[in-house]
């Protein structure tokens, strides 16, 4: 099989990537890593695998950066060229979604700690766990990962390579009882090497190809739009779109909100869904937070009749807006025809021009959460 960084000056070559110094070390990193798999289980050798020895595990790495930096694309290409059976690549919030079954279904057997066997169970024929978008929205994820991820790394030998939007110190920040999810940034710092991918350009923005993100007025046209950026950022096949998948986002008080699409940061919500229902800051920062791109449809034009609706709308924008999430929208109208008359009209004038600003091209070269 091709390695790693055969693979990328390959695609660099043909024009397919553009040159890009931190993509170039960060390949290079991802293919020492997979000689070190190589290396690691030949030293092993057939008497240590017949006695049922893992080799020593390699070191890990977390590549982190702004959104469109190339971070997905190095771990599809790390993943497709590493030439082992015991490899797993799982978006984090299904992996945590996974964990807590797991964790339910030994808690019911009474046994003690469930942290070590969930553990054993996730490392069960895994020597390289890829994670890609890491991120920490919740106090739930938050507790366990400490203990989990160092039973995974330290006891189990797993060797973890992940992508995220966010540098480990930045984790989970200002989150609920942070202070016992600490202990995993200086695991992540012990364990893995940090590499930074905040290079110039946006590949994730060059996918859309200068395709507006204000899409209007509502109809078939306006929703293929919508439905081509998901394909564009998302890199999933339009002829399979009846398996998108779907998620559930912890919203927090114990709920939990349905996303039809989600995938590689990408969720696609309904305007009714968002704003017809009661909903509230909290709901809104926990789709910023999980999110990089939000893709809103159904927007109407709204009078004195939905200001309450006009309301939800506006606090849903300031939650994307402060977290820098990209809104690709299909409206009945353009923002400044959106709310006309009614309660809260002249507030929603901040509203229209972040709406505005959210579709310039400095606002979208922005990383996800980026100040």
């Amino acid at each position: 099989m091709t390695g790693m960084l055969v693979r990328y000056e390959a695609l660099v070559a043909t024009g397919e990537l553009r040159s890009d110094p931190e993509q170039a070390a960060a390949a290079e990193r991802l293919d020492r890593l997979q000689r070190a798999f190589y290396k690691a289980a030949k030293s092993t050798g057939l008497i240590g695998k017949l006695m049922g020895k893992r080799p020593e595990p390699p070191r890990g790495v977390y590549m982190w950066g702004g959104v469109g930096r190339g971070k997905s694309m190095l771990m599809d290409l790390f993943h497709q060229t590493l030439d082992i059976p015991e490899k797993r690549r799982v978006h984090f919030h299904a992996f945590m979604m996974e964990v807590h079954a797991l964790l339910r279904d030994e808690r019911k057997k009474e046994s003690g700690d469930p942290i070590p066997p969930v553990a054993a169970t996730i490392a069960r024929n895994v020597r390289c766990l890829a994670f890609d978008e890491m991120v920490v929205n919740n106090s739930a994820d938050a507790m366990i990962m400490s203990r989990l991820f160092t039973h995974l790394i330290v006891e189990e030998g797993v060797t973890v390579v992940t992508t995220s939007n966010r540098e480990p110190s930045q984790l989970y920040k200002d989150g609920l009882n942070r202070e016992h999810f600490l202990p995993f940034i200086d695991l992540i710092e012990e364990q893995l090497d940090v590499l930074t991918l905040n290079g110039p350009t946006d590949y994730r923005l060059q996918r859309l190809g200068g395709m507006a993100t204000w899409h209007t007025p509502l109809g078939e046209e306006a929703t293929e739009q919508a439905r081509e950026a998901f394909y564009r950022l998302t890199d999933y096949p339009p002829e399979d779109a009846e398996h998108v998948p779907s998620a559930e986002v912890d919203v927090g008080g114990g709920r939990m909100l349905h996303v039809p699409k989600s995938l590689k940061g990408v969720g696609v919500f309904s305007f009714k869904r968002l704003c017809s229902e009661a909903r509230g800051a909290p709901d809104y920062l926990a789709i910023a937070r999980a999110y990089h791109t939000v893709i809103l449809v159904g927007i109407p034009q709204m009078g004195p009749d939905r200001r309450n609706e006009a309301a939800r709308f506006v606090t849903l924008i300031d939650a994307l807006y402060e977290n820098k999430v990209k809104l690709i929208a299909a409206a009945d109208a353009a923002p400044e025809e959106l709310y006309q008359a009614g309660t809260g009209r002249f507030e929603f004038e901040r509203t229209v021009s972040r709406l505005n600003e959210m579709q310039s091209t400095d606002y979208l070269a922005l990383g996800h959460g980026e100040a």
